[in-house]
């Protein structure tokens, strides 16, 4: 995959992912570990059913068994992200969810940093400023007075960056412990997707218990569960292994723009003046960090002095 197919692979993972706030406004009675239950069974399901496909479920099955520590480690950040994301949407508005999701570009900076040793552009710490700051803005208004309910959610939500922050430089570490001349390739870490859903749908049954979501609810949330979930993931996890951790999760921060259209689009709410110019900003900082990457061509990672 080229860079140009990887960004235009994020853009659609990004606007597939967008679609969950949308779809939560139109449940009925599924509470909040079961909406986390339900979405992450179908996703473990189509995983399993598109990857055991595509490479047999015997040699899919050795791939989770000897997939290796990072293997694992980056499944458990998937089931993190699976699980936080919805469970901080029922505990506090979606701008606190959202505003705490803008911190990623920063966290997977500060990681891949420390873990990889990588100098960042000055375009790439540039545009993770201004998209910050535009993020804020459109959301700053709408941020809840501060409950503990309030404080819990956004202590759920700050989960999700740091995970996919880690999941993106586990990703990176994985490739260029490959590189070495005693290696033979990287590992594929698609797997890792379908060790989050399991987990995720395994931690939230008893939660779940017992059950209340209507039909329609289930319908829903096992569309999200493929379509919001498993295809977005696989394509994710292939674009990362072009794209640096820190320009991948910038690109992710597309996810709220879409979902704020989602929004606009499917329910009654429309976006304030604030929404506008600060997506606005977000969109801007995106466009110009990644005409300088398409121009200059990918550049080599220079280690921390």
């Amino acid at each position: 995959m080229t860079h140009r197919r990887a960004v235009a692979t994020m853009l659609l993972v990004t606007l597939l992912w967008s679609i969950a706030g949308v779809v939560t406004r139109h449940l009925d009675t599924a509470g909040s570990f079961e909406l986390t239950f339900w979405r992450s069974a179908a996703n473990a399901v189509a995983l399993a059913l598109l990857l055991g496909w595509q490479r047999g479920f015997g040699p899919l099955w050795q791939q989770v068994r000897h997939g290796g520590r990072v293997l694992w480690l980056s499944g458990l950040c998937w089931t993190v992200m699976f699980t936080s994301f919805m469970v901080a949407l029922t505990l506090t508005t979606v701008a606190n969810v959202l505003i705490t999701m803008s911190l990623a570009p920063l966290f997977t900076a500060l990681i891949s940093r420390v873990v990889l040793g990588q100098r960042l552009p000055g375009r790439t710490w540039a545009a993770i400023v201004v998209a910050g700051i535009g993020v804020a803005w459109m959301y700053g208004s709408q941020v809840g007075g501060g409950t503990g309910r309030d404080a819990l959610g956004t202590l759920v939500a700050l989960s999700v960056p740091i995970a996919g922050a880690t999941m993106w430089t586990l990703l990176q570490l994985n490739a260029r412990t490959a590189a070495g001349p005693a290696a033979d390739g990287p590992r594929d870490m698609t797997p890792a997707v379908l060790i989050g859903a399991v987990l995720s749908s395994v931690l939230t049954l008893p939660l779940s218990l017992p059950f209340q979501a209507s039909a329609s609810d289930i319908g829903w949330l096992s569309m999200l569960g493929v379509v919001q979930l498993a295809i977005p993931c696989v394509l994710a996890v292939a674009a990362g292994k072009v794209l640096r951790a820190p320009e991948a999760s910038l690109l992710g921060l597309l996810e709220i723009i879409f979902g704020v259209a989602w929004t606009w689009l499917g329910t009654t709410e429309s976006p304030a003046p604030a929404v506008l110019g600060g997506g606005g900003l977000v969109l801007a900082a995106l466009i110009a960090n990644e005409a300088v990457a398409l121009r200059r061509g990918p550049a080599p990672a220079k280690a921390c002095a």
